[in-house]
């Protein structure tokens, strides 16, 4: 389909959404479907809800070394301005590295830094990018650090002694030393490497994804040790909070022996939306013969991620513990992880899935849905341009920028939405937010809105729509800026097919 087509077909031009206060509703039709808001609070929403994931990938796909300019010693410019765009909540460090890593080999001065041997992704670490780093960066785009830290290799031997005889892994004291040299104001290790101040770290994840793979610890030996490191860690700042392994009905068993010492359990969940077909065309990098299936097959994507989280939530429920969902992307086979994640069809996709975090944000409190920069792998928030151009944002960043910038932190009910459309609301005080997806390929959507007693005084939309079969490839020509419209409070609006949108409303309560 010619993106002429698409526009006349999805109907852009029309952009009037009728806002009731519920008291003057005489001009609305019987015809048109009202999304009802509730403005009364059910929970919290958390600003990590939208972290990104920071591992140094080695030869696999660049990543942290890609990111760092090693001839002036920080870090790229475009990366960090591509960042502030995508706006994190948070940045985890770690993942599958983090079973072989030896964080003082990356701190103090540069030319005493040891490379090491990156095992589960090939190649050669500098090390030049290390904790201060890695803390200076959050700061520098305003989001708050994650560590997680080498859990005994997570009891896996390959990742615990190289070939050539080298030590990997790393106990409890060295966990424990980790914490005092970020937090502790009177650390004498980092105060001597040049960091008067500490670098506030007060999230840590306990391994990475201990119940995946052979050759690791059992759920029993895992929780034992997850208390002694918890312990260990708390000892020298009691503030910080504890992330521990949960995944794969592990959960109980872990709270049942450390959950006095934790804060949240974590899972992952990495999965291929079009696994139950035999033959999908979003593998192998089809998707470009049957547009129609390809965006069918995304489209749906979200309700075996709805089943992998009401799966933990079970498991978690009489206890409360709050979920850490600290690695999460569509995995697809293909060239670079799967071109198909280029394209706009995706992001409206990982949209839907944003909406379903949202939705179990009484639980769900630290969550991603992608990985976060690289050079070639398509699951990433940010692609950075080697070896020069400028960095630019993906399609599943581009609707995680528009959601942490346009979202409340009190989460409300909605009802009456109209087929077709992926809803969820959220409020500051009064300023409601809401996230609109349309998940129907060629056909708008017209709908009124209104908030139950209450009066909308003043909207404005912000909407991301393109061909769906769009793809992003460089930070030029980008038709996936954020569009800012007013609405009025007395004319209907067609929410354009495949478009994800951002609406505030002012309101306040009715005389």
């Amino acid at each position: 389909m010619k993106r002429r087509d698409f526009i006349k077909i999805s109907g852009t031009g029309g952009s009037s959404l009728v806002l009731t206060s519920g008291l003057n509703m005489s001009f609305m039709k019987d015809a048109d479907p009202t999304i009802n808001i509730n403005p009364d609070p059910l929970f919290d929403l958390s600003p990590w809800l939208y972290m990104q994931f920071m591992e140094p990938l080695g030869v696999t796909d660049s990543s942290v070394e890609a990111a760092w300019d090693h001839s002036i010693d920080q870090w790229r410019e475009d990366v960090v301005q591509v960042t502030k765009e995508l706006a994190p909540g948070m940045i985890r460090w770690g993942g599958i590295f983090s079973a072989y890593y030896r964080w003082r080999e990356a701190v103090g001065p540069r030319e005493k830094r040891k490379p090491m041997l990156n095992i589960e992704w090939n190649g050669i670490e500098s090390n030049q990018i290390g904790t201060a780093e890695f803390v200076d960066f959050c700061q520098q785009v305003g989001a708050d650090p994650l560590i997680c830290v080498n859990f005994e290799s997570e009891g896996n031997s390959s990742y615990a002694v190289t070939k050539k005889g080298d030590i990997r892994s790393a106990d409890a004291k060295e966990a424990a030393e980790w914490v005092d040299y970020c937090n502790n104001p009177s650390n004498k290790e980092r105060i001597k490497n040049g960091f008067k101040n500490p670098l506030p770290v007060k999230v840590w994840q306990i391994g990475n994804e201990t119940s995946y793979g052979r050759d690791k610890f059992n759920n029993e030996t895992a929780a034992k040790k997850t208390n002694e490191f918890a312990n260990a860690m708390k000892s020298v700042d009691p503030s910080i909070k504890i992330i521990a392994w949960g995944d794969s009905g592990w959960a109980k068993q872990m709270i049942d022996i450390a959950g006095k010492n934790i804060n949240y359990i974590a899972f992952h969940h990495m999965f291929d939306p079009g696994q139950n077909l035999v033959k999908s065309p979003v593998r192998d990098n089809d998707y470009r013969k049957d547009p129609a299936l390809t965006w069918e097959i995304l489209m749906n994507g979200y309700k075996i991620h709805e089943n992998k989280i009401n799966e933990i939530r079970n498991e978690v429920s009489s206890y409360k513990m709050p979920l850490a969902l600290t690695e999460c992307h569509y995995s697809i086979p293909g060239r670079n992880r799967c071109e198909v994640l280029s394209s706009w069809a995706a992001g409206v996709s990982y949209a839907r899935l944003l909406n379903l975090h949202e939705r179990n944000g009484d639980l769900l409190k630290i969550a991603t849905s992608a990985d976060f920069c690289g050079t070639r792998w398509q699951n990433n928030a940010v692609m950075i341009h080697v070896p020069s151009a400028e960095s630019f944002m993906m399609p599943v960043a581009k609707v995680m920028s528009l959601y942490r910038r346009y979202s409340g932190k009190e989460y409300l009910e909605v009802s009456g939405v109209p087929d077709g459309l992926d809803i969820t609301a959220s409020r500051t005080g009064n300023t409601f937010y809401l996230h609109v997806v349309n998940t129907n390929r060629v056909t708008p959507v017209k709908t009124m809105l209104k908030v139950n007693k209450m009066a909308i005084k003043s909207c404005r939309a912000f909407e991301l729509i393109t061909d769906p079969e769009f793809e992003i490839i460089r930070a030029a020509n980008d038709p996936l800026i954020p569009k800012e419209r007013p609405l009025s409070i007395n004319e209907p609006i067609l929410f354009p097919a495949a478009s994800v949108t951002a609406v505030e409303l002012i309101v306040s309560e009715n005389a």
